[in-house]
Protein backbone atom coordinates (compact mmCIF):
# COMPACT_ATOMS: atom_id res chain seq x y z
CA UNK A 1 0.00 0.00 0.00
CA UNK A 2 1.22 3.43 -1.06
CA UNK A 3 2.56 5.46 2.02
CA UNK A 4 -0.07 8.68 2.68
CA UNK A 5 1.45 11.86 3.39
CA UNK A 6 -0.07 14.78 5.19
CA UNK A 7 0.86 18.16 3.54
CA UNK A 8 0.93 21.07 5.35
CA UNK A 9 -1.33 24.10 4.39
CA UNK A 10 2.03 25.89 2.71
CA UNK A 11 2.97 22.23 0.73
CA UNK A 12 -0.87 22.37 -0.74
CA UNK A 13 0.11 26.40 -1.82
CA UNK A 14 3.04 25.99 -3.37
CA UNK A 15 1.88 22.69 -5.50
CA UNK A 16 -1.13 23.65 -6.82
CA UNK A 17 0.94 27.07 -7.41
CA UNK A 18 3.20 25.75 -9.72
CA UNK A 19 0.54 23.89 -11.81
CA UNK A 20 -1.60 26.98 -12.38
CA UNK A 21 1.38 29.14 -13.25
CA UNK A 22 2.54 26.48 -15.89
CA UNK A 23 -1.15 26.17 -16.45
CA UNK A 24 -1.38 30.10 -17.00
CA UNK A 25 1.80 30.31 -19.05
CA UNK A 26 0.96 27.25 -21.25
CA UNK A 27 -2.24 28.82 -22.20
CA UNK A 28 -0.72 32.23 -22.42
CA UNK A 29 1.43 30.90 -25.33
CA UNK A 30 -0.49 28.66 -27.28
CA UNK A 31 -2.43 31.59 -28.33
CA UNK A 32 0.17 32.94 -30.71
CA UNK A 33 1.20 29.54 -31.48
CA UNK A 34 -1.74 28.60 -32.39
CA UNK A 35 -2.00 31.70 -34.69
CA UNK A 36 1.08 30.68 -36.42
CA UNK A 37 0.21 27.27 -36.95
CA UNK A 38 -2.89 28.19 -38.31
CA UNK A 39 -1.26 31.11 -40.76
CA UNK A 40 2.01 29.32 -41.23
CA UNK A 41 3.57 32.15 -40.17
CA UNK A 42 6.50 32.32 -37.67
CA UNK A 43 8.65 34.78 -37.14
CA UNK A 44 12.55 34.24 -37.44
CA UNK A 45 14.73 33.12 -34.22
CA UNK A 46 17.12 35.26 -34.91
CA UNK A 47 14.57 38.48 -34.47
CA UNK A 48 13.24 36.62 -31.93
CA UNK A 49 16.52 36.49 -29.38
CA UNK A 50 17.14 39.88 -30.35
CA UNK A 51 14.31 41.25 -28.99
CA UNK A 52 14.68 39.14 -25.52
CA UNK A 53 18.38 40.14 -25.18
CA UNK A 54 16.94 43.59 -25.05
CA UNK A 55 14.07 42.86 -23.02
CA UNK A 56 16.46 40.62 -20.07
CA UNK A 57 18.32 43.44 -18.66
CA UNK A 58 14.93 45.18 -17.50
CA UNK A 59 12.07 43.44 -17.58
CA UNK A 60 13.67 40.08 -16.45
CA UNK A 61 15.60 41.86 -13.81
CA UNK A 62 12.34 43.31 -12.18
CA UNK A 63 10.28 40.54 -12.43
CA UNK A 64 12.96 38.70 -10.76
CA UNK A 65 12.77 41.52 -7.96
CA UNK A 66 9.21 41.86 -7.94
CA UNK A 67 8.97 38.37 -6.32
CA UNK A 68 11.20 38.78 -3.96
CA UNK A 69 9.49 42.39 -2.91
CA UNK A 70 6.12 40.71 -3.14
CA UNK A 71 5.99 37.92 -2.09
CA UNK A 72 6.58 38.93 2.13
CA UNK A 73 3.42 41.05 1.52
CA UNK A 74 1.21 38.74 -0.80
CA UNK A 75 1.98 35.36 1.62
CA UNK A 76 2.42 32.22 -1.39
CA UNK A 77 -1.35 31.61 -2.41
CA UNK A 78 -1.51 35.37 -3.08
CA UNK A 79 1.89 35.60 -4.92
CA UNK A 80 0.82 32.73 -7.17
CA UNK A 81 -2.31 34.34 -8.00
CA UNK A 82 -1.29 37.63 -8.41
CA UNK A 83 1.26 37.10 -11.13
CA UNK A 84 -1.22 35.02 -12.90
CA UNK A 85 -3.96 37.73 -13.03
CA UNK A 86 -1.34 41.40 -12.67
CA UNK A 87 -2.04 44.43 -11.92
CA UNK A 88 -0.29 43.80 -8.87
CA UNK A 89 1.10 47.46 -7.58
CA UNK A 90 -2.14 49.20 -8.37
CA UNK A 91 -4.86 46.57 -7.27
CA UNK A 92 -3.86 43.23 -5.92
CA UNK A 93 -1.30 44.23 -3.38
CA UNK A 94 -3.52 47.10 -2.17
CA UNK A 95 -6.57 44.67 -1.50
CA UNK A 96 -4.28 42.22 -0.02
CA UNK A 97 -2.69 44.46 2.36
CA UNK A 98 -6.24 46.34 3.68
CA UNK A 99 -7.67 42.87 4.03
CA UNK A 100 -4.86 41.93 6.06
CA UNK A 101 -4.99 44.79 8.19
CA UNK A 102 -8.50 44.74 8.81
CA UNK A 103 -8.39 40.88 9.84
CA UNK A 104 -5.18 41.52 11.95
CA UNK A 105 -2.72 38.94 10.34
CA UNK A 106 0.36 38.98 8.61
CA UNK A 107 0.91 37.63 4.81
CA UNK A 108 3.55 35.25 6.51
CA UNK A 109 0.66 32.93 8.44
CA UNK A 110 -2.05 30.45 7.56
CA UNK A 111 -4.32 32.66 8.15
CA UNK A 112 -2.94 35.98 6.47
CA UNK A 113 -2.08 33.67 3.11
CA UNK A 114 -5.80 32.72 2.87
CA UNK A 115 -7.26 36.27 3.98
CA UNK A 116 -4.45 37.73 1.21
CA UNK A 117 -5.80 34.67 -1.73
CA UNK A 118 -9.22 35.40 -0.93
CA UNK A 119 -8.48 39.60 -1.39
CA UNK A 120 -6.43 38.83 -4.33
CA UNK A 121 -9.40 36.58 -6.18
CA UNK A 122 -11.99 39.23 -5.48
CA UNK A 123 -10.20 41.65 -6.45
CA UNK A 124 -9.78 39.68 -9.90
CA UNK A 125 -13.68 38.73 -10.54
CA UNK A 126 -14.20 42.23 -9.21
CA UNK A 127 -12.34 43.87 -12.22
CA UNK A 128 -13.30 41.27 -14.94
CA UNK A 129 -16.68 41.65 -14.47
CA UNK A 130 -16.78 46.06 -13.61
CA UNK A 131 -14.30 46.02 -16.95
CA UNK A 132 -16.79 43.79 -19.00
CA UNK A 133 -19.76 46.16 -18.24
CA UNK A 134 -18.09 49.04 -18.66
CA UNK A 135 -16.50 47.75 -22.37
CA UNK A 136 -20.08 46.82 -23.43
CA UNK A 137 -21.79 50.59 -21.84
CA UNK A 138 -19.31 52.37 -23.41
CA UNK A 139 -18.74 51.33 -26.39
CA UNK A 140 -20.66 53.31 -28.43
CA UNK A 141 -19.45 56.36 -27.14
CA UNK A 142 -16.12 55.54 -26.94
CA UNK A 143 -15.23 57.70 -29.92
CA UNK A 144 -17.19 60.64 -28.73
CA UNK A 145 -14.96 60.66 -25.37
CA UNK A 146 -11.87 60.06 -26.38
CA UNK A 147 -11.74 62.86 -29.58
CA UNK A 148 -13.68 65.57 -27.30
CA UNK A 149 -11.19 68.24 -27.40
CA UNK A 150 -12.68 68.71 -23.60
CA UNK A 151 -11.94 65.14 -22.17
CA UNK A 152 -8.87 64.31 -24.02
CA UNK A 153 -6.16 66.17 -21.89
CA UNK A 154 -8.04 63.87 -19.02
CA UNK A 155 -7.89 60.59 -20.63
CA UNK A 156 -3.59 61.40 -21.03
CA UNK A 157 -3.60 62.03 -17.18
CA UNK A 158 -5.49 58.20 -16.24
CA UNK A 159 -2.54 56.44 -15.32
CA UNK A 160 -0.49 59.39 -13.25
CA UNK A 161 -3.77 60.34 -11.54
CA UNK A 162 -4.22 56.54 -11.00
CA UNK A 163 -0.89 55.70 -9.33
CA UNK A 164 -1.21 59.29 -7.44
CA UNK A 165 -4.18 58.41 -5.59
CA UNK A 166 -3.04 55.06 -4.93
CA UNK A 167 0.35 56.15 -3.88
CA UNK A 168 -0.42 59.04 -1.95
CA UNK A 169 -2.15 57.45 1.28
CA UNK A 170 0.91 55.46 1.48
CA UNK A 171 3.13 58.14 1.22
CA UNK A 172 1.43 60.04 3.82
CA UNK A 173 1.06 56.88 6.40
CA UNK A 174 4.85 55.71 5.76
CA UNK A 175 6.50 59.67 5.00
CA UNK A 176 9.65 58.86 6.78
CA UNK A 177 10.73 56.04 4.28
CA UNK A 178 8.44 57.58 1.18
CA UNK A 179 10.46 61.35 1.46
CA UNK A 180 14.40 60.15 0.47
CA UNK A 181 13.25 57.29 -2.25
CA UNK A 182 10.29 59.53 -4.11
CA UNK A 183 13.11 62.48 -3.84
CA UNK A 184 15.77 60.05 -5.29
CA UNK A 185 13.35 59.01 -8.34
CA UNK A 186 12.36 62.93 -9.16
CA UNK A 187 16.36 63.57 -9.13
CA UNK A 188 16.60 60.82 -12.01
CA UNK A 189 13.92 62.30 -13.91
CA UNK A 190 14.93 65.46 -14.23
CA UNK A 191 18.40 64.24 -15.29
CA UNK A 192 17.15 61.24 -17.48
CA UNK A 193 13.62 62.31 -18.99
CA UNK A 194 13.90 59.31 -21.17
CA UNK A 195 14.07 56.64 -18.83
CA UNK A 196 12.16 53.64 -18.85
CA UNK A 197 9.38 53.09 -16.15
CA UNK A 198 10.71 49.47 -15.13
CA UNK A 199 14.11 50.96 -14.88
CA UNK A 200 13.10 53.85 -13.06
CA UNK A 201 10.75 51.45 -10.54
CA UNK A 202 13.34 48.88 -10.14
CA UNK A 203 15.71 51.85 -9.39
CA UNK A 204 13.12 53.31 -7.13
CA UNK A 205 12.97 49.83 -5.15
CA UNK A 206 16.98 50.02 -4.75
CA UNK A 207 16.86 53.13 -3.70
CA UNK A 208 13.64 52.54 -1.13
CA UNK A 209 15.27 49.45 0.45
CA UNK A 210 18.81 51.07 1.31
CA UNK A 211 17.12 54.15 2.85
CA UNK A 212 15.09 51.98 5.22
CA UNK A 213 18.11 50.42 6.52
CA UNK A 214 20.16 53.61 6.84
CA UNK A 215 17.29 54.56 9.05
CA UNK A 216 16.64 51.32 10.46
CA UNK A 217 20.78 51.25 11.48
CA UNK A 218 20.54 55.16 12.59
Amino acid sequence: MAKKTNKSYFDRVHSWGRISTVTALCALLMFPIAICLYLGVFPPIEGVLKGLLKLIPTYWTVAVVEVLVYTPMLGAGGTYLSFVTGNIVNLKLPCAISAMENAKVKATSEEGDVISTIAIATSAIVTTAVLAVGVIAFAPFLDTFTKSPLLMPAFKQVIPALFGALGAGYFVKHWKISFAPILFMLLILVFVPTIGASTLIFAGIIASVLFAFVMYKV
